[in-house]
Order: C-alpha cells, then sequence, then structure tokens
C-alpha cells in the first residue's frame, strides 16, 4: 500500500473530521472512504458516456431510434407497476 499526501485548507480539513465523527471513522477512513466512492463514480460515469457512445454509433449506422415521449411513458408505467409494450426504434432519417 502506498502513502500519499493530501494538502487541504483548514476549512475543509475541520469538515472532513467533523463528518467522519459523525459516521464514527476516523479522518482517515472517511477520507479514504470519500475517495473511493469519487472514483467509482467516475469509472461509473466513464462507463456510462462510453455506452452511450456506442448506442450513438449504433443509432447512425441503423439510421432508427426511439421516441423520448415513448420511452418516458414506458418508464412511468414500470415504475407504477404495469407491464406495457417496449417502444419502437423507428427510422429518423429521410
Amino acid at each position: 500500500m502506498s502513502t500519499t499526501s493530501l494538502k487541504l485548507s483548514d476549512e475543509l480539513k475541520q469538515r472532513a473530521v467533523a463528518a467522519a465523527e459523525k459516521k464514527g471513522l476516523s479522518p482517515h477512513a472517511f477520507m479514504v472512504q470519500a475517495i473511493e466512492q469519487a472514483a467509482t463514480a467516475a469509472e461509473r460515469r466513464a462507463g456510462f458516456v462510453s455506452e452511450a457512445q456506442v448506442a450513438r454509433e449504433q443509432m447512425l449506422k441503423i439510421g432508427k431510434g426511439y421516441d423520448a415521449s415513448e420511452v418516458n411513458a414506458y418508464v412511468k408505467a414500470r415504475i407504477a407497476g404495469n407491464k406495457p409494450a417496449k417502444p419502437k426504434a423507428r427510422s429518423w432519417q429521410s
């Protein structure tokens, strides 16, 4: 395991210490947890963006996409516990 130094403003350090105490953690454990959560969030976002780019390329290649209002209605119906038909991809190119 390697050691890393962080230079924090006095205010940020005090906020981290106070937050750590509220969670019952040491300031070190709190900061390690915060960095791990931030790294995980960044990795997930990068994966989401990558998947979106692949989907966009696929959409441009096949010339079909989904109507946003149909997708919205589908998601709302699913959340409500219904089993609606999935939206159909439609041609958007002339």
